[in-house]
């Protein structure tokens, strides 16, 4: 049998005090956990620091993509396990990962499911779940990509293997903050698009919207979900309706400024 693969757990994170006791907890077993913050001012790196995180800074903030990059620089392991402060790793994900480590593959990057909580409840449909994400990954072979939101890890031509066990996702536990950060993702979504010369028409803002609602209701069975199902299913609607209407207004700007 092969030795054990060092694991090095990787956060980036900004303010997030309140919830990171219990998430690094979850993550003890790890052989390192790095925490990058980028200008936390309720104690989040001092607390990392008494968990036992090592903890570095950059307010430079050039999106998520990068900072995650530049986190991932400081790990030492050889496989690396990107969580945020939100999340927390179950007993069975954690023996999935273990598993993993004691026979590596380079070639293979490994998805978790996420169970994601929206207003008191872990949600089964409405597309958010599994809601599985790419975060087991080799260190000298992948990164994180340049999106400003939304990033992912680049994984190449890899085989991608679902791992065993779920990441608790505390998604909204208060509903204005997280209404908040959607609006902060749909701006984000939007400068990016608007930036690699994307554009929408006025048209595309309702069609998208609608169809958010649908896909999210209907298709994926949001109505088994209860009141939360069609919560979300607004909530989608509501944040692709700001992310078009935002594309759709940096172009209308730019209409407005250029000379008749």
């Amino acid at each position: 049998m092969s030795a054990k693969l060092r694991l090095s757990v990787v956060l980036i994170a900004k303010n997030e005090a309140s919830l990171l006791e219990d998430c690094l907890n979850s993550v003890s077993w790890a052989d390192e956990i790095i925490l990058l913050d980028s200008g936390s001012s309720d104690g989040t790196p001092a607390l990392a620091r008494d968990l036992g995180a090592k903890v570095f800074e950059n307010t430079d903030w050039q999106g998520f993509g990068k900072q995650r990059q530049l986190a991932q620089d400081y790990a030492s392991g050889e496989y690396i396990l990107m969580i945020d402060a939100d999340e927390r790793v179950t007993p069975e994900l954690r023996q999935s990962i273990e598993a993993c480590l004691q026979q590596p593959d380079d070639s293979k990057v490994y998805r978790l499911g996420r169970r994601n909580l929206f207003m008191g409840r872990f949600m089964r449909h409405s597309g958010w779940y599994p809601d599985r994400v790419c975060r087991l990954y080799k260190a000298d072979k992948f990164r994180y990509n340049n999106d400003l939101v939304h990033e992912a890890v680049d994984t190449g031509n890899a085989k991608i293997v679902d791992l065993k066990g779920d990441l608790l996702h505390l998604t909204c536990r208060d509903f204005f903050a997280f209404q908040r950060k959607q609006m902060n993702y749909a701006e984000a979504w939007a400068k990016q698009r608007f930036q690699q010369g994307k554009r929408c028409s006025y048209f595309s803002i309702i069609s998208h919207t609608l169809a958010a609602f649908l896909k999210t209701w209907v298709l994926r069975a949001g109505f088994l979900d209860g009141k939360q199902g069609l919560l979300i299913a607004g909530v989608n609607a509501q944040y692709t309706f700001n992310k078009y209407a935002a594309l759709w207004a940096f172009s209308h700007q730019l209409q407005k400024s250029e000379p008749q």
